[in-house]
């Protein structure tokens, strides 16, 4: 389940695979599952977390739920569709969605509340975060006056390129674009509210969205560590690095190792990999009030 695809899973189908999901076509609709695979500066790990798909799959759940936005999320029971003979359903519960199919739109729809990551490394030199200004003398992890929308375009494999508002337009359209980036907004501030009563700080976020019958839905996970930054609030600190309910153990240890980052990634101490699955899992329950169910 970690690296591989699930090909012993659904015999005789073949899935489209991303770094960490694969997609199975079934017509109409498509079977999303979240394998236990972990990347980390843009290359897949040899070996995975256990769970993590469960984690990042049932967090979307609780996510679509709670947002009342339009969405792809069919069923969380793959055996509501015509599945091979000899599928073996165990392995698909819990990090499995049927959804709907719909055209995805070629944008990841960025929204920033703080300033870290890429974005502070931006305005140290020039005072802004993808071209957009902010205000002098803020520092690291600070909480932006608003949160800003900075779109990017979508790659399969290396990092996703910021783009201006003007290029996305000349993407996908002015009325498309605007829609995306205000209801990107909406909803982070939505989730961020909500988080804060958790303990929990959204730093920022990326959504997907598609076209269906001419209608935008919410697709792909959502609000997920692996898609967000979310920080502990009782140990958030502006002027330096957040703690991340994310897979930093992992890229902490990777700095250690003296890889170049430009071949294959060595496999993970068991240290390392107990130390984020226990992340995973605190950042779900924490989140969520839920005990987490594959424990």
């Amino acid at each position: 389940m970690s690296t591989a695809l699930l090909s012993s899973v659904l015999p005789g189908m073949t899935a489209r695979q991303g770094k960490v999901r694969d997609v199975y076509d079934f017509g109409d609709r498509l079977l999303f599952v979240a394998s236990d695979r972990i990347s980390a500066f843009d290359w897949v790990l040899p070996n995975g977390i256990p769970d993590k798909g469960r984690v990042l799959t049932q967090i979307s759940k609780f996510w679509f739920d709670l947002l009342g936005v339009r969405n792809h999320l069919l069923s969380m029971d793959p055996t509501t569709l015509r599945l091979p003979a000899g599928t073996d359903v165990e392995s698909l519960q819990g990090r499995s969605m049927v959804v709907e199919k719909a055209q995805v739109l070629p944008v990841e729809c960025v929204v920033r509340g703080y300033l870290v990551g890429s974005g502070w490394k931006e305005y140290q030199q020039s005072g802004t975060v993808c071209g957009i200004p902010l205000p002098t003398g803020l520092r690291q992890a600070d909480k932006l006056p608003q949160p800003i929308f900075t779109p990017a375009t979508k790659a399969v494999t290396g990092h996703d390129e910021n783009i201006s508002f003007d290029q996305m337009v000349a993407a996908i359209g002015r009325p498309t674009a605007e829609q995306l980036r205000d209801r990107s907004l909406k909803i982070y501030e939505q989730a961020a509210d909500f988080a804060r009563t958790k303990g929990i700080i959204i730093a920022d976020t990326k959504f997907e969205f598609g076209t269906r019958d001419g209608e935008i839905l919410l697709v792909d996970e959502v609000l997920t560590p692996d898609s967000s930054r979310f920080w502990p609030a009782d140990r958030y600190q502006p002027g330096t690095s957040p703690f991340s309910y994310d897979k930093q153990f992992v890229r902490d240890w990777l700095e250690t190792t003296g890889w170049d980052k430009n071949s294959p990634p060595p496999s993970m101490p068991a240290d390392t990999i107990t130390k984020t699955r226990a992340k995973y899992i605190e950042a779900f329950e924490v989140l969520t009030g839920q005990n987490f169910a594959w424990k």
